[in-house]
């Protein structure tokens, strides 16, 4: 949301040519501004009490042979995440790029697309995340994963058939919406579909894998696809494919039975009252 906005003040302010002299240089060293943060957050994070008391901590080389033993996990949890990344860079970062040299319309109105889409992921993630807590994660993985494979292609036919700036803001919204309400419980999900030996990096491969191979390519490749195909809503064909791994990865995926939980063995045996 402050990226977009930082876009959209800087569109408001600047004439075209200042903007490409200049300009977008200013969110990169506004960017910069976290590095110190990140800094302080590292070295005042306490590590969980269950990862204080174990007694061995696995080398290099044992967290790479649990990988590649719990190879099939990190594949499927990948192929979950697929769909996250490429949701999340096709209405962050594609958009102002499609709304502005796709759809032809003014800069600033696709930035104003782009923080609307940010409060909107603000507004759907909590609220789908507890919902998942409630009614289960798979369910809403599913529900979320089949209306995305169904409805991105035809909402982007819908919208580059008469562009403006309210029907981007209404599929914007939707995808939103639907990215938002399966991130919520594919987060949690992902975390506890892996073994506990290998959860932080079994979840930090799959999900590095589906961003670097998958998402992080959806501007570039759309755009590639658009020039190649001439069809300016082909972008919605691959959000459709991207949903098609969720799902599949949705309906394979088991979690563990400790992943619920999340407390150590002698927790487990407290009784109930204390």
């Amino acid at each position: 949301m402050f990226a977009a906005l930082v876009g959209v003040v800087l569109s408001s302010i600047l004439p075209p040519e200042k903007m490409t002299a200049w300009g977008w240089r200013v969110p990169l060293l506004l960017g910069c501004g976290i590095i110190p943060f990140l800094f302080r957050l590292r070295r005042s994070l306490q590590e969980t009490d269950e990862f204080v008391a174990r007694k061995h901590r696995p080398t290099t080389s044992e967290i790479f042979r649990s990988l590649t033993a719990n190879w099939a996990v990190v594949v499927i949890g990948t192929m979950m995440v697929t769909m996250t990344t490429v949701s999340f860079y096709m209405i962050t970062a594609y958009t102002p790029t499609f709304g502005s040299s796709v759809l032809h319309l003014r800069s600033t109105d696709s930035l104003v697309v782009t923080l609307c889409v940010g409060a909107s992921n603000l507004f759907w993630l909590p609220i789908m995340g507890a919902l998942s807590d409630r009614v289960g994660r798979r369910p809403l993985l599913l529900v979320f994963t089949v209306l995305m494979l169904v409805t991105a292609y035809p909402a982007m036919l819908w919208l580059v058939r008469e562009p403006s700036f309210s029907r981007l803001l209404m599929v914007e919204l939707w995808l939103s919406f639907l990215y938002g309400s399966y991130n919520g419980a594919m987060v949690v999900f992902l975390t506890e579909i892996m073994p506990i030996d290998v959860r932080t990096s079994g979840f930090s491969l799959a999900y590095s894998l589906a961003t670097a191979i998958f998402g992080g390519f959806t501007p570039a490749l759309s755009t590639y696809m658009i020039h190649w195909t001439g069809n300016r809503a082909v972008p919605g064909l691959w959000l459709s494919l991207a949903a098609a791994c969720g799902l599949i990865a949705a309906l394979l995926a088991r979690p563990q039975q400790d992943a619920l939980v999340g407390v150590s063995e002698s927790e487990k045996l407290q009784p109930v009252s204390s």
